[in-house]
């Protein structure tokens, strides 16, 4: 059974930080890619980051670019998403999921676990 648990969420000041860890169990985590996605209330869920299975390949949406960063620790099995800079429109639930190959990607479709989620607010 594979499980993803998200931590680190909270409420923060606009212009502060705050860093997401997602632990994940049940599989060869070091084999696959991982993303973070965020939905925020009455929106669709939407890509945020993702990182390859050795952590070469990262990819960010155009809002996460250069306040963002993904990172991953295999040793740890844990993907961690840095958020700098946090603007009050980054208010969200926040997943972690793992894609169902080594190659990062964009698509929620190739995500096939997902986490429950932990709530990041940005306060003006």
């Amino acid at each position: 059974q594979v499980q993803l648990v998200e931590s680190g969420g909270g409420l923060v000041q606009a212009g502060g930080s705050l860093r997401l860890s997602c632990a994940a169990s049940g599989r060869t985590f070091s084999r696959y890619a991982m993303g973070w996605f965020r939905q925020a209330p009455g929106k669709e869920r939407e890509f945020v980051a993702a990182i390859g299975w050795r952590g070469g390949n990262r990819y960010y949406a155009e809002f996460a670019k250069g306040r963002f960063t993904i990172s991953r620790d295999n040793a740890k099995n844990t993907v961690y998403l840095q958020m700098n800079s946090l603007k009050p429109e980054d208010t969200a639930v926040y997943y972690c999921a793992t894609s169902g190959g080594p190659v990062a990607t964009t698509t929620p479709g190739e995500y096939n676990y997902w986490g429950q989620g932990t709530q990041v607010t940005v306060s003006s």
